[in-house]
């Protein structure tokens, strides 16, 4: 299987695991429709991206005047993946920062900081991809890292202070979903940096495949699996407090 047949496959994959998700994920409060709404939209705009490669209009040949000349070799760039994970990886970090913060007030500075950390994340792991002197390429990378870093901070100690004052079951959900992402997130870059645009350890077709498996669990599989989740912590909600404000009247 190469390239080419791996993207079109994650782009039908992503396409019915966001229709599932939005066709599965209920909407009995605003902050439960926001849930399944986020979670739907970011396998859509995986799958934009996914076909975007696929068709060539998401990738360019970087080094094709060296290759040509004899002097080194050409590689493809996704260029489109880092526009998908410019909006989708945000839209994750906000939906675990609701389950982080599901009863209690919203700290928005953790939340804006999360989000910013990662869009530098994105955009400077997007300038190693595209950089073809090695100390530029590699000083990216490790602001990229260092970025990241910020990340995982705001998950692990901001986050993690304001679930401590939810109840027990939404603790082990954010628990449970902050190590996923966390541990799935943390695969990408060292993807990154041995595939074609950082060492060239392993090839095209297998840095796509092992990307768009990636891409696959964390918004498809994770997404249907953390709506679910929400949806059982809503039920409680509604069943035993009464704190979550039903989205429509009752007639």
């Amino acid at each position: 299987m190469d390239s080419h047949t791996i993207l079109w496959l994650t782009t039908f994959i992503m396409t019915g695991g966001g229709l599932l998700i939005l066709a599965t994920g209920k909407r009995r409060t605003a902050a439960e429709e926001l849930h399944t709404v986020l979670h739907g939209i970011v396998p859509i705009i995986a799958a934009c991206s996914y076909f975007a490669m696929a068709t060539g209009q998401g990738a360019i040949i970087l080094g094709a005047d060296a290759a040509a000349a004899g002097t080194g070799a050409g590689r493809i760039f996704y260029f489109a993946r880092y526009i998908d994970w410019t909006f989708t990886t945000p839209l994750l970090l906000v939906t675990l920062s609701m389950t982080a913060m599901h009863s209690g007030p919203k700290r928005a500075g953790a939340i804006a900081g999360a989000v910013l950390a990662d869009l530098l994340m994105i955009f400077t792991a997007l300038f190693f991809g595209a950089s073809e002197v090695a100390w530029i390429k590699w000083t990216w990378f490790l602001v990229s890292c260092i970025a990241f870093l910020g990340v995982y901070y705001v998950i692990w100690v901001s986050h993690m202070q304001a679930n401590a004052l939810e109840r027990d079951d939404i603790q082990a959900t954010y628990r449970r979903n902050a190590v996923i992402l966390s541990v799935l997130w943390l695969i990408y870059p060292l993807i990154l940096a041995v595939a074609p645009d950082g060492l060239n350890y392993i090839g095209d077709t297998a840095s796509v495949l092992s990307i768009a498996i990636l891409d696959v669990v964390a918004k498809v599989v994770y997404g249907l699996m953390t709506v679910a989740s929400d949806a059982k912590a809503t039920e409680r909600d509604l069943a035993e407090t009464g704190r979550a404000a039903p989205l429509r009247k009752a007639a």
